[in-house]
């Protein structure tokens, strides 16, 4: 049962701001003796956890800054938990979903399994399994929210570059040296010297190996020796 008082213990500072501090736990369950408990438990743990009792009224909560993850319900009133994750997919893999369920329903943790669940659990469960579970979420989520963020650090040094540095950079991942990259662009070795510390520097890369990976992160459109255009 859940603790008298417990959800009157809201911290005073803004949602979003406490989920970049601490992660958040979702909880989507219809049992109001299950979202009580698991309140406690979530807290005790040392959570922010966030209890809804219908996938709608999930839906209608903002995404939060920090790391979380879902305890979700397979059957639920309306939107089944089944239905949730298929409607929230693949925008929301910083947000891990744990399912939970009343009885052993082995299509449905299959099916949850394969759309990306990391972890499919049977009422009743030990606390301690549920908390491991909730523990690697949180981990995955933390990881994806750093990709996300060192991909969107790329995005923007990128965006810093000129046209010029953006086609020296092309032919420099692509394995040119100075003097042939010289001659695609009909400019001098040592206007692409120029170009290619100033690319180094914009794109924060230490070395050739580094502007390479941040290339292909950023999928951007290489040119190579095949489809270059030949020097004159």
């Amino acid at each position: 049962m859940g603790a008298p008082g417990v959800r009157g213990a809201e911290p005073t500072s803004p949602a979003d701001t406490t989920a970049a501090q601490h992660p958040v736990v979702f909880v989507v369950d219809d049992d109001v003796s299950v979202r009580e408990s698991l309140e406690l438990l979530l807290r005790t743990a040392g959570w922010q956890p966030e209890m809804f009792e219908t996938a709608d009224a999930f839906l209608g909560r903002s995404r939060v800054a920090g790391p979380s993850c879902l305890i979700l319900d397979v059957s639920l009133p309306g939107l089944s938990g089944l239905d949730l994750q298929q409607r929230i997919g693949s925008d929301r893999a910083d947000m891990p979903i744990i399912f939970i369920t009343g009885h052993g329903d082995v299509p449905s943790s299959v099916r949850a399994m394969k759309a990306g669940a990391v972890e499919f659990l049977t009422k009743p469960f030990d606390d301690e399994v549920l908390l491991r579970a909730i523990a690697n979420a949180i981990d995955r989520s933390r990881a994806v929210l750093a990709a996300r963020s060192e991909l969107q650090g790329l995005r923007d040094c990128y965006a810093t570059l000129s046209r010029r540095e953006r086609e020296v950079m092309a032919l420099v991942v692509a394995g040119l040296l100075n003097k042939q990259i010289a001659a695609e662009l009909g400019i001098s070795q040592i206007t692409v010297k120029a170009h290619r510390g100033r690319v180094m520097r914009k794109m924060k890369a230490d070395s050739l190996a580094d502007l390479v990976r941040g290339a292909g992160r950023l999928d951007i459109d290489i040119v190579t020796a095949e489809n270059r255009p030949s020097s004159m």
